[in-house]
């Protein structure tokens, strides 16, 4: 038997969790459950809040548009939350919420947007980001929602990281073409640091950026490869070789 129950609807919740429970739906989830899914009161409905656990509710209609959620079992133990680090510059609208869906999906901790040199924009919503982390959570049965860190100048991100944690950068011009051999050079795969990702805008790194992140301390550069890969293609690629080596996936 699967692990995940993919059948039923998943919502995310800032209330308290517990045995009993009643949850007063907010319109948009009445809607989405009663209208657009049409579930009915024998239909079990999934709940998270990103600290209790997974609970299974019972739908509870109260007329066409409104409903209640009793809560009858946990499912799912509450996890520790995952401590990788996802620091990107920001990229356009539509590619940013792919990028914030796909860091919660390769597991990452806390996402944060870094203004470097070339980034494109500098208007973030992180409210936006929040509801795109909250959306793959959901369909992704992950119940830990990431931290959403608010936006910082590289030198402000650089200083933020403790010096225990292992910064990997994404670096077109790295020596190293291997980026399996970089990572374990980095570290024990055995007994792997706390780490970090840090993936640049479509220009590139300023040189001077460069040097600023190179003269960091415990900072690895990861070349990706022959080909020079989209922001948002990086993204996918970069998180998937940590955890891979380094992270939850070994």
């Amino acid at each position: 038997m699967a692990a995940y129950d993919f059948t039923a609807p998943r919502l995310f919740v800032e209330s308290d969790l517990a045995q009993g429970a009643v949850l007063p739906l907010d319109r948009a989830q009445a809607n989405y459950l009663l209208t657009v899914l049409r579930r009915s009161e024998e239909d079990p409905v999934l709940l998270f809040n990103g600290r209790d656990g997974e609970w299974r509710g019972r739908l509870r209609p109260n007329g066409r548009k409104s409903a209640d959620l009793e809560l009858v079992e946990r499912t799912r133990a509450q996890p520790e939350p995952a401590d990788l680090h996802y620091l990107f510059a920001p990229l356009k609208t539509g590619r940013l919420d792919y990028v914030a869906q796909k860091a919660v999906e390769m597991g990452a901790g806390t996402i944060r947007p870094v203004f470097t040199r070339f980034t494109q924009g500098e208007r973030i919503k992180l409210d936006r980001l929040r509801a795109n982390a909250i959306e793959a959570a959901e369909q992704c049965g992950i119940l830990a929602v990431p931290e959403i860190a608010e936006p910082a100048r590289l030198s402000e991100a650089l200083a933020a990281l403790d010096a225990g944690r292992l910064l990997v950068f994404c670096d077109e011009d790295a020596p190293v073409a291997d980026p399996v051999a970089a990572l374990r050079g980095a570290a024990d795969p055995a007994a792997p640091p706390p780490l970090a990702v840090l993936v640049g805008p479509e220009g590139g790194f300023a040189e001077e950026e460069r040097a600023l992140i190179a003269a960091r301390p415990n900072t690895v550069a990861l070349s990706l490869g022959p080909r020079i890969l989209r922001a948002d293609t990086a993204a996918v690629a970069v998180l998937a070789l940590v955890q891979a080596v380094l992270g939850d996936a070994r």
